[in-house]
C-alpha cells in the first residue's frame, strides 16, 4: 500500500483525468489495485472494476506490478520472498499451488535463485529497516543478506552507516563466514579420510553387481570470480590414477562375469572410460541423469550426469522388455548425490545376487558397501547458522 500521502495524491490525480486502470477483481474480492480503490473512496466515488477470469492470477499480479514498476533485483528479490511462502492460492480450483519453491518465484520475477534465498535470508533473521534499505534501494539484497547474521543491535549499527561503508562491512562479513565454512569443510574432509583409512578396509567377497560414483577431481574455474569451484569444497576427492589403483588395492572386488555402473560427468568421461578398463570392463552402454536444471559448464551448461555400464566375462543383459529408457529425469538434490531410481533399477534388473556399491556414503538394504562418510562436525552446522 501507497503512504497516505501517496494515496491523496493519487486520489488527485484521479479527479483531474480519471480513472486510467481498473481495480481487478477476483471471486468479488481486491486481486490488484487496493490503492486505485482508496483513492477513489477519498473522492466518494465507486471505483472502475473487472473481474479476473483468468486461471494464473499471481502472474497476472506480478505481470502488472513488475512492468509498472521498475525494481532492481534486489527488490524484485524482496518480493518473492513474500511470494515463496504463501500458504494459500488466490484462486484455489485454477491457480494451482501458490506455496511457490524458490526456483519457480525465481523465474517469475526473472532474478537468479541466489538473489530470493538471500531475501528470505533477510525476511527471516533481519531487522524490519534492512528490509527497508533494500526496497529502497540503499542496499543491495547480497549485502543485506551478510548483515542479517549480525545481532539485531549490530544491524542497525552497520544501517546507520554510509552506503560505501554497509558495503565494506557486508564484504568483510561474507569473507569471514567463507572462511569458517571452508575451515569446517577441511575438518569434515579429515575426518572421512581418517575413518576411511581405519574403516574401509578390502572386500574379500567377489561379486557379479558393482555399482560405483568415484569422487573425481576436477575443478572449474570461474572466469567471472576467478575462483576455483570444487567438488573438494564438499568431500575429499581423488585423482583419476588413485581411483584406477584402488580396484586392486581392495581385493579386485569384481567376479569373472560382472557387470559395473559407473558414474561419470561431462568432463571426467575419458577419466571414467580409462577407469573402467583399469578394472578390467568394458564399456557396452551408458544411462542418462537429467538433473533438470543447468548447472555451469564452458562448451555447454551441464544437465544430466552419465551411468556408464560395463562388462566382463559373460554377464547377461537384462531381459527383453525390461530394460530400462536411457534418460531419467529428477531434480538433482545435495551435492553428488544421486536419485535411488538408479539403485532400484538394478535392483530389479538384477535381482537375487550379491551387489556391491564403493564409495558409498549410505548404505542401503541387500547391498554390501565400500566407503564411509564421517558425520559432519557440530561446528560446521553452527556456521551455517
Amino acid at each position: 500500500m501507497l503512504s497516505d500521502d501517496e494515496v491523496r495524491r493519487l486520489s488527485d490525480d484521479i479527479a483531474t483525468r480519471g480513472q486510467e486502470e481498473p481495480v481487478w477483481l477476483l471471486d468479488g474480492k481486491i486481486l490488484d489495485g487496493r490503492n486505485r480503490a482508496a483513492a477513489c473512496a477519498l473522492l466518494g466515488i465507486d471505483a472502475w472494476t473487472k473481474e479476473y477470469e483468468g486461471n494464473d492470477p499471481l502472474g497476472f499480479v506480478l505481470s502488472l506490478n513488475l512492468h509498472r514498476r521498475h525494481l532492481s533485483e534486489s527488490q524484485r528479490a524482496m518480493v518473492a520472498a513474500r511470494v515463496v511462502d504463501w500458504e494459500r492460492g488466490m484462486n484455489q480450483n485454477t491457480a494451482g499451488p501458490a506455496n511457490l519453491q524458490t526456483r519457480e518465484a525465481a523465474r517469475r520475477l526473472s532474478i537468479s535463485e541466489r538473489a530470493v534465498a538471500a531475501a528470505k535470508r533477510v525476511r527471516d533473521n533481519g531487522i524490519e529497516a534492512l528490509s527497508d534499505a533494500i526496497r529502497d534501494g540503499r542496499v543491495s539484497v547480497h549485502a543485506g543478506e551478510a548483515i542479517s547474521h549480525l545481532e539485531r543491535e549490530e544491524q542497525e549499527r552497520v544501517l546507520r552507516e554510509e552506503e560505501k561503508k554497509i558495503v565494506q562491512l557486508s564484504k568483510e562479513i561474507r569473507a569471514k563466514r567463507a572462511k569458517m565454512r571452508h575451515e569446517g569443510r577441511l575438518r569434515h574432509m579429515a575426518l572421512v579420510a581418517t575413518a576411511g583409512q581405519r574403516t574401509a578396509g578390502e572386500v574379500s567377497q567377489k561379486y557379479p553387481v558393482i555399482y560405483a560414483d568415484p569422487p573425481w577431481q576436477f575443478a572449474v574455474r570461474s572466469e567471472v570470480t576467478g575462483r576455483e569451484k570444487s567438488a573438494e569444497n564438499h568431500y575429499p576427492t581423488m585423482p583419476t590414477d588413485d581411483i584406477c589403483q584402488l580396484f586392486d588395492k581392495i581385493g579386485s572386488p569384481a567376479g569373472r562375469d560382472a557387470v559395473l555402473f559407473l558414474w561419470a560427468t561431462n568432463p571426467m568421461l575419458p577419466d571414467a572410460l580409462r577407469v573402467m578398463a583399469a578394472w578390467g570392463f568394458s564399456y557396452v552402454h551408458h544411462w542418462i541423469w537429467d538433473k533438470q536444471v543447468a548447472g555451469t559448464g564452458y562448451w555447454g551448461r551441464d544437465r544430466h550426469e552419465l551411468l556408464l555400464i560395463g562388462r566382463r566375462g559373460e554377464v547377461p543383459a537384462p531381459l527383453p522388455g525390461s530394460q530400462p529408457e536411457t534418460v531419467y529425469s529428477e531434480q538433482k538434490g545435495r551435492h553428488s548425490a544421486k536419485p535411488d531410481f538408479y539403485a532400484e533399477t538394478i535392483e530389479r534388473l538384477y535381482p537375487g545376487v550379491p551387489r556391491l556399491e564403493l564409495f558409498c556414503r549410505a548404505p542401503r538394504p541387500g547391498w554390501d558397501a565400500w566407503g564411509y562418510e564421517a558425520a559432519k562436525p557440530e561446528s560446521e552446522d553452527n556456521h551455517e547458522a
